[in-house]
């Protein structure tokens, strides 16, 4: 599997691309990076309210970043270069193998996977969160960074509709690691659960902490 597995190489060009496309078109804030372990796995836990968390993220995290992002965004010329740039296509509607295969082979590797907990873009506010966050983190055992994008869904002074104001300032909260599992290694449904409960509350705390601290 190893040579399917996302290209770390690939993602460290996404992160230079998108460090110049995120440095260009806005002004982000970054705060708290150096709380992302240097070394060893770790899961990025990012709200999702807009369509830039996931570029914004890849750009100014501290390490290049291999995120989950569904199929639909694998369109046309989009494809080649989102899986050129390291990215892991997930399949929403099924149980997608190929993709929980390959985001633990990041884990695995050392490497940093990027999760949109809440499944989809929304009101970012970490309110509905899916088992995946937890299955990978119980499983892997890497820490959760939650990362809080405030922001992006701004709607003043946009000249296009779907993007943030050219040069507004979007601020990137990164927080504390933490441990989703209750240290038994159980897998069973009843522990995602509980993990997932965990989980709902550290993302939420963090974000509203991030909030607090930006005036966001």
């Amino acid at each position: 599997m190893t040579d399917q597995l996302p290209s770390l190489r690939g993602a460290d060009v996404g992160r230079r691309i998108g460090v110049g496309l995120m440095y260009g078109l806005w002004k982000p804030r970054v705060l708290g990076a150096w709380r992302v372990p240097t070394t060893g796995p770790v899961i990025l836990a990012v709200n999702h309210s807009h369509i830039i968390d996931g570029p914004m993220v890849m750009g100014v995290a501290p390490r290049p970043t291999h995120f989950l992002i569904k199929k639909e965004a694998f369109i046309g010329p989009l494809d080649p270069f989102l899986t050129g740039i390291g990215q892991v296509k997930v399949d929403r509607d099924t149980t997608d193998r190929t993709a929980i295969t390959r985001a633990l082979g990041v884990l695995e590797n050392g490497g940093v996977l990027g999760i949109f907990p809440e499944g989809t873009r929304g009101e970012g506010d970490f309110a509905s969160l899916r088992a995946g966050l937890a299955y990978f983190a119980v499983r892997s055992g890497a820490p959760i960074v939650p990362v809080a994008v405030l922001g992006s869904s701004d709607k003043r002074g946009r000249l296009i509709k779907e993007l943030p104001a050219l040069r507004s300032r979007v601020d990137v909260v990164f927080g504390e690691p933490f441990e989703a599992g209750d240290g038994s290694g159980r897998r069973t449904r009843t522990a995602l659960d509980e993990a997932t409960g965990r989980i709902q509350k550290q993302l939420a705390a963090h974000l509203e902490n991030a909030r607090r601290f930006t005036g966001r």
